[in-house]
């Protein structure tokens, strides 16, 4: 007896609603932190109020770093829906969860229905997935459409599909990987090309080239991606060289993006990435390899084909994006998010292997994690310092300890279930908890939000805040204020990922503290957005300032 059949329609569609109901349920509790969920609604915010959708603009400036599906897809969200929180995360959440579904679908087509079912339920519990699933970034997007096209190649070449089939599911690949560019850039198609050469170069199946549909492909990805890069390079001919040399080439290969960490950076964001997961997909992963070769039977003729493996192209998919990015001269902890559907995958298909007595090893050792953390939440106030002070932690650690709470019950519980050869139940039981203590984890972080949001500060503005006013950002920029109160701001001194945009427009920016007070006493009424540091010294040269808001780490003015 187990909760519900996963081979039973109702039982799946009932999986499918409790699941989409969790997933999205959250989506505008938190407020929007800087600096990525500020930044990636703010440029959509642009481009529905200026009305350009072809040129990205961030703060007034241009802003080339990324393309611009995300964008676009937020914008639309924004003008269907308005201008909420939700509204700036859905992209990252409706992507997250196709991509649950997507696997879903690869592995019941490559393993049978219950390695699928298992595999959506890895992948949409695994922690680093559920929390960027969650936050305004364009790392879910990409991984999805990365994802999307690399399981096109694994439907496509399966050895039991149709020769339609296979064109279709090719054709459908180039599409996926046209729009990872439109999401991200030239990682889109290098990472999964470099995948596909590298399955093609150690199996030595130089067949399958023929069967990839090469010249189709490339029209149909051309049809894709072409369009806006020749439009917005016409429109701005300097995009070019900063798009593909400086964003792709420079950022791979040098520390210039201030993102510089050891090779080893990405292996602590792995492992705590991977709950309630760990242990089984480096089990999965160690059997990859001999189970690839296993799986079919040898040729029975010579000049056969030779047969695929998926499972090879798995592995392969997940460890050469694992360490492209570690030798990588820019690290974040996102980045290795697109290897995670592979290693769902791989997992899903070893969960239908195993044993009761393994499945319940590998599920008990979540119940000591989620009891070390239950301990650690208790102790989350001695993370202070002086940027988040002690009772914002105190209020936190409520959130933690019903996180670890909830992870260590359904532990303990699915480790029962795996005991008395319930694996289904098992299985759903580690993943609710997983995904449940995930979202109590994340969505407690708003108790912290008032250090990391500028929505307190919109909110103290408001009264004062009359939208024609100059608006200067002294020295510094908070991602989020623009957003907060639907306007851009004028940077003094203050450039960093906005200088390329500050060189096209120069007239936008105020270049040293000399010319912004001479500003400043000009304008009959103004606002700035300054450190405390910096209002010390302004107040010390008699600059004629009255105090609106302030937190922490930021202080605004009027003029009074």
């Amino acid at each position: 007896m187990t909760l519900f059949s996963f081979s039973s329609r109702h039982g799946l569609l009932f999986l499918l609603l409790i699941a989409a109901l969790a997933w999205f349920g959250s989506l505008d509790y938190r407020k929007l932190v800087r600096p990525d969920e500020g930044r990636y609604a703010e440029i959509p915010r642009e481009m529905v109020a200026s009305g350009d959708w072809l040129t990205p603009h961030l703060n007034g400036l241009k802003y080339f770093e990324k393309p611009a599906l995300q964008y676009w897809a937020t914008a639309a969200a924004f003008a269907a829906f308005g201008e909420h929180q939700w509204t700036a995360r859905l992209w990252s959440a409706l992507t997250g969860f196709l991509g649950i579904l997507l696997i879903f679908f690869t592995g019941k087509k490559l393993f049978g229905g219950q390695a699928g079912v298992y595999a959506a339920l890895v992948l949409g519990s695994s922690l680093l997935y559920v929390l960027i699933g969650h936050i305004n970034t364009l790392d879910m997007g990409v991984t999805f459409f990365m994802s999307l096209g690399l399981c096109g190649v694994l439907l496509a070449q399966r050895d039991d599909a149709a020769a339609i089939e296979r064109r279709n599911y090719m054709w459908l690949a180039a599409v996926a990987m046209g729009l990872a560019v439109l999401s991200k850039g030239l990682i889109g198609l290098v990472l999964p090309g470099a995948v596909l050469v590298l399955y093609m170069l150690i199996e030595r199946d130089w067949g399958l080239l023929k069967r990839l549909h090469l010249f189709s492909s490339l029209i149909i990805f051309l049809a894709v991606t072409a369009p806006w890069f020749v439009a917005v390079s016409l429109a701005n001919p300097e995009f070019f060289q900063f798009f593909f040399i400086h964003e792709h080439f420079e950022r791979f290969l040098t520390k210039g993006h201030g993102r510089y960490q050891p090779w080893y950076y990405f292996v602590p964001i792995l492992l705590l990435g991977l709950l309630p997961w760990v242990t089984l997909t480096f089990d999965a992963m160690l059997r990859a390899w001999n189970v690839g070769a296993n799986s079919f039977a040898p040729p029975a003729v010579k000049s056969s084909p030779p047969r695929f493996h998926p499972q090879r192209f798995l592995l392969i998919w997940a460890t050469f994006i694992y360490f492209f990015f570690s030798v990588s001269g820019s690290k974040l902890p996102s980045y290795i998010l697109p290897i995670f559907p592979a290693l769902a995958l791989l997992v899903g298909q070893r969960l239908t292997q195993l044993s009761r007595r393994a499945l319940c090893w590998h599920i008990l050792p979540n119940a000591m994690i989620a009891a070390v953390a239950l301990v650690l939440a208790t102790q989350m106030e001695s993370l202070a310092n002086e940027k988040v002070p002690a009772e914002l932690y105190a209020a936190y650690a409520n959130w933690a300890i019903t996180a670890a709470a909830v992870w260590l019950v359904a532990s303990l519980a699915a480790g029962y279930a795996s005991h008395t050869a319930r694996a289904n139940l098992a299985v759903g039981l580690c993943a609710a908890g997983a995904l449940l203590a995930g979202l109590f984890a994340l969505n407690g972080h708003e108790t912290l939000a008032r250090e990391k949001s500028a929505y307190y500060l919109a909110q103290e503005i408001a009264p004062y805040h009359r939208p024609e006013l100059p608006f200067y950002s002294v020295g510094t920029y908070e991602q989020t204020l623009p957003f907060y109160l639907r306007r851009t701001l004028t940077l003094v001194v203050y450039q960093d990922e906005m200088s390329f945009g500050i060189k096209q427009a120069p007239q936008k920016f105020v270049p040293d503290m000399q010319s912004f007070a001479r500003l400043w006493r000009e304008q009959p009424q103004a606002f700035a957005l300054m450190a405390p540091a910096t209002y010390e010294q302004f107040t010390k040269e008699a600059l004629p300032m009255k105090i609106i808001a302030r937190n922490i780490e930021f202080i605004v003015v009027m003029k009074p």
